[in-house]
């Protein structure tokens, strides 16, 4: 079972949106008993509620389900258990890997140096910009590339939903 982490500072804009993404690109290629999704925050803030109203609204709009999705902080085992943590910003990695130390065991890095020739590096924090739409996009993007590159390090076998 290979366990994919998103992460962002407040786990209410960014890495639930990543998550319910990613969830639903698992589902289509038919990968759910292969992949475990969950996503964390950095800090405490917003630990228990539910992803922000805008990325509700996004995620809605592109039918994507985020149900059961509720904002948590990470904590030192994430960092053991799962084999991809995945940030949306330079800032959470360099918070990441002072939290990790040593007890590393996966690979920590950002979404966005999945996807090949990409001139932006973070994804920028909607809950400032409110720009929920271009986090999406850049979040849809990222998800397919780390999945592509996830199928193809751990030999994954698809299975594509029937639509």
């Amino acid at each position: 079972m290979v366990k994919v982490l998103f992460v962002c500072l407040g786990n209410i804009c960014r890495s639930p949106m990543a998550e319910a993404v990613f969830r639903h690109l698992v589902k289509e290629r038919g990968l759910e008993g292969k992949i475990i999704v969950d996503s964390a925050g950095t800090g405490n803030w917003h630990v228990g509620e539910p992803p922000h109203e805008g990325t509700q609204t996004i995620l809605r709009k592109n039918q994507i389900d985020f149900s059961g999705i509720r904002a948590r902080q990470i904590c030192k085992e994430d960092l053991r258990e799962f084999d991809y943590i995945i940030a949306m910003d330079a800032e959470n990695v360099g918070n990441l890997r002072r939290l990790a130390g040593y007890n590393q065991t996966g690979f920590i890095g950002r979404l966005l140096d999945f996807v090949p020739n990409s001139e932006i590096a973070d994804v920028p924090d909607p809950y400032y910009t409110g720009n929920f739409a271009e986090v999406y996009d850049l979040i849809q993007k990222g998800c397919e590339h780390l999945l592509d590159a996830i199928i193809r390090e751990k030999k994954l076998c698809e299975t594509k939903e029937e639509k």
